[in-house]
């Protein structure tokens, strides 16, 4: 099963994790601007895209019908526009107005109040978006941005900025019949900040508790002269912070520029830009003592221990128009990260000394991702038909060069973090990666009186080719080429206006590198899911609600082979059954509520400990809680009321016992956090305050103390954390 990465236990696997045969993880309020072009170009601003449009905001675009917390369509699910209501998966968005409203500040708060999600899996953690999806990591296979997987390998994982997000769209269930490789749980679908055809501007300036400042900034329109057919936009993040890992900053430089050419109503083509800079802590993990008691004796050392990552991309989102019912889609994207990666751990302690080794590692991750579609809409009969065919591209090439040493000891008399110099370990072993995968898809979506029928199709080519060794000393590359086909059926049936049941099936498939102990190649995990449910948008209003209940089995997972424990084989599986409630409504402007339950019951199938050796077949997985719920909520008081321009607000996140350890000896115990908004429309109290807002999140406000264990190794949650901005929009 996937693990987090970099636990203490990393110097002790580093020899397998750096081999050949374990690397694969496989303002304005802008809600109101059009985002479809120029007002010659198409008429009368409406807001959002009309349910029935396939436009999709240029090719790629995020969730339409959007007022306040609530969205009623998607491309995610279907590559197409189609309302969330005939979907036949269980879909949630998360809009900007959610986003702004929490203040979120990394994907995994864009996640945490959504069903199905497990965010605080490893306590507090700024170096990684990790996540897990109905019990699936989804770290590596489960992030995509505006349709494209985001690759990631190793270290080299790129990190998401909120500020520049639209919106989050998390697609639970196997994706593979769309998308290819990708998590059995689902995958999470960012949509970027695009341009808008209407002027607008936003500074915000925000301070927090460990030193935190951060200035954001966001503006466009047209392009002066242009004559309404391009527009830009320009966002960016500067913050500087530290956190409260002893030493560790969470420092960030993010610039995305981005263009927006629509020479008529037909034809879009949208430039998408970024660069970003993070300085981070080389580990965010503290010293464990036996029975699963975590101590407040930080991993890293301030003196090794700045974790420096660039990322940068480029690409394009082309839509065209042939007619009303044909139309072309090509996305495009480059991505690269680069990083280096120093940490301290903890090995042992004896007597009021600390005996501490160290790790350095260098890697870089190149990506090309392209997908092309066509989209007709044709009726035989009484039958509507939405057909999609494409084919993509994704190619990645990831090196890694690392070393391990060793650091002074650590006085726990004085804790003389920072006082000692820490050499920098020499490179001692490398690893060059090359992963391409092409995909071929066909989707018919079939509309008959009160049945919608789902039908997706897909197969993919993968070849990976892998080669380790020591720095200028690779051994000889070995290839592994795996093919697949996947796919879905769903159904949905309109049994009253806004009462829509549905059922699907789908399939998935992540190709694994490696060899057994007979030097056979490691078969590609498979799985498959059934999922039905029901989906509810109250008429006349701003309400969704949806219930989901799913069985998802996967198969032929790697895991410690019995015969060989120095090995892996590749017969292991899991099963993931639960179910999901949810409901996001919009009473108003500025009022809107959020509630989500979690049902979740995985467990391993077959399985072996990796302490004991022996099986745990029967057991859960540890670290993901089986019951959670969450709330969150805000209001806003009407211009009548005295408090007229005040908006309050609060959540609440409630995570059942889990497993400590994958062994079930143990459990975590339960949590409850507690967070909160207020903010104020500063134009209430003087007209010349027009477009100034101020407001206050707080998370965690009672300052819970909390920790949680997965694997049998403990990480700490974040203390109370307040963090209060200043927003001038024009």
């Amino acid at each position: 099963m996937p693990r987090s990465f970099l636990t203490p236990r990393l110097a002790a696997l580093a020899p397998l994790l750096l081999s050949g045969t374990a690397l694969s993880q496989p303002a304005v309020n802008l809600d109101t601007i059009a985002v479809e072009g120029s007002a010659a170009a198409r008429g009368p601003a409406t807001g959002a895209l009309p349910l029935d449009s396939s436009a999709t905001s240029g090719g790629g675009g995020g969730p339409s019908g959007v007022v306040g917390f609530t969205a009623k369509a998607s491309p995610t699910a279907t590559k197409t526009n189609t309302p969330l209501i005939e979907t036949p998966q269980s879909v949630t968005v998360v809009t900007r107005e959610q986003l702004e409203a929490r203040n979120v500040q990394t994907l995994n708060e864009a996640l945490a109040y959504a069903p199905g999600t497990s965010t605080d899996v490893f306590g507090f953690d700024p170096r990684f978006d990790a996540f897990y999806i109905r019990g699936f990591d989804a770290t590596y296979n489960g992030v995509f941005r505006d349709g494209l997987r985001q690759s990631a390998v190793g270290l080299a994982v790129p990190r998401i900025e909120p500020y520049g997000t639209e919106a989050v769209t998390i697609l639970r269930g196997p994706v593979s019949g769309l998308y290819g490789l990708g998590s059995p749980g689902g995958i999470v679908d960012v949509t970027t900040k695009r341009p808008v055809f209407t002027p607008f501007g936003e500074i915000q300036f925000q301070a927090g508790n460990f030193d935190r400042f951060q200035g954001n900034f966001d503006l466009g329109g047209p392009v002066e002269g242009s004559n309404g057919t391009l527009a830009y936009r320009l966002t960016g993040v500067v913050r500087q912070s530290d956190t409260f890992l002893p030493g560790a900053t969470d420092d960030r430089i993010n610039i995305a520029p981005a263009f927006t050419w629509k020479p008529s109503a037909d034809t879009t083509f949208t430039l998408l830009t970024e660069f970003q800079r993070s300085q981070l802590p080389g580990t965010a993990a503290f010293y464990n003592f036996s029975g699963f008691r975590v101590s407040r004796l930080y991993f890293g050392d301030g003196a090794f221990n700045a974790f420096t990552q660039n990322q940068y991309r480029i690409g394009y989102a082309f839509e065209h128009h042939f007619s009303p019912d044909l139309i072309f889609r090509q996305n495009f994207r480059y991505y690269g990260v680069d990083g280096d990666f120093p940490y301290v751990t903890i090995d042992s302690i004896t007597g009021l000394t600390a005996q501490r080794s160290t790790g350095f590692f260098r890697e870089s991750l190149q990506s090309v991702a392209v997908d092309t579609q066509l989209e007709a809409h044709i009726a035989t009969g009484p039958v509507a038909h939405t057909l999609l065919g494409g084919v993509d591209y994704q190619r990645y090439t990831w090196d890694r060069l690392g070393g391990f040493g060793t650091a002074p000891d650590l006085d726990l008399t004085t804790l003389n973090y920072g006082r000692q110099f820490i050499a920098r370990p020499a490179f001692s072993l490398a690893v060059h990666q090359v992963q391409d995968q092409v995909g071929v898809y066909l989707q018919e979506q079939a509309k008959w009186d009160r049945f919608i029928l789902t039908l997706t199709g897909r197969h993919d080519w993968v070849s990976q080719t892998s080669a380790s060794g020591t720095p200028g000393a690779l051994g000889t590359p070995s290839t592994q080429n795996d093919s697949a086909f996947t796919g879905r059926v769903g159904l949905n049936y309109i049994l009253a206006p806004g009462l829509v049941p549905y059922a699907s099936y789908a399939t998935t498939f992540t190709p694994q590198v490696g060899a057994d102990v007979t030097g056979r190649p490691f078969k590609s995990a498979t799985g498959d899911q059934i999922e039905a449910g029901v989906k509810v948008a109250v008429p006349g209003t701003n309400i969704t609600a949806g219930f989901a209940g799913f069985d998802i089995r996967q198969s032929s997972l790697l895991r410690q082979d019995p015969a060989s424990p120095a090995n892996q084989v590749a017969t292991g599986s899991v099963s993931s059954r639960g179910f999901e409630a949810e409901m996001i409504a919009n009473f108003g402007p500025g009022t809107n509520l959020t509630l989500a339950y979690t049902h979740l019951d995985f467990r391993f199938v077959r399985q072996t400990s990796l302490v004991t050796g022996g099986p745990i077949d029967g057991n859960a997985l540890s670290g993901l809680p089986g019951d959670s719920f969450k709330a969150f909520a805000t209001y806003l008081f009407p211009t009548s009321s005295w408090l007229s321009g005040l908006t309050v607000g609060g959540g609440i996140r409630f995570a059942a016992n889990s497993f400590a350890d994958d062994e079930n000896t143990v459990r975590n115990p339960t949590v409850t956090l507690f967070d909160a908004m207020i903010a104020y429309d500063l134009a209430v109290l003087d007209p010349r305050y027009k477009g100034f807002r101020a407001q206050i999140n707080a998370f965690n406000i009672f300052d819970r103390d909390y920790t949680n264990c997965q694997a049998g190794f403990c990480y700490r949650g974040a203390p109370a954390t307040v963090i209060g901005s200043l927003t001038y929009r024009w």
